[in-house]
């Protein structure tokens, strides 16, 4: 009688359903990579000792949000000359 498979394949990591003969991404099965010999170690998966805000910190170097606030003095100026602009164009012929 066949073992029930694991929920995530031990030869590649994908999700396996309950009642599958075979994994459906990459076909292992029983014989091929559902022993008790084989494992996902490999893959380089994160896991239950994985620390999400340490990996953002080292990864992007902490929270400070590298965009800046505000609107710029440069678009604001922008924004005054074009509507005297077309207050001159509409207003001063």
């Amino acid at each position: 009688m066949p073992r029930t498979p694991p929920s995530v394949c031990p030869n590649c990591g994908a999700d396996v359903p309950a009642k599958a003969r075979c994994c459906p991404q990459c076909g292992s099965d029983e014989q091929t990579g559902w022993a008790e010999e084989a494992a996902a170690s490999h893959l380089g998966l994160p896991d239950d000792s994985f620390d999400y805000d340490d990996f953002v910190k080292r990864e992007f170097g902490g929270t400070k949000d590298p965009r800046p606030r505000g609107i710029s003095w440069l678009w604001w100026a922008t924004a005054v000359g074009l509507l005297g602009a077309a207050l001159w164009f509409f207003l001063g012929r």
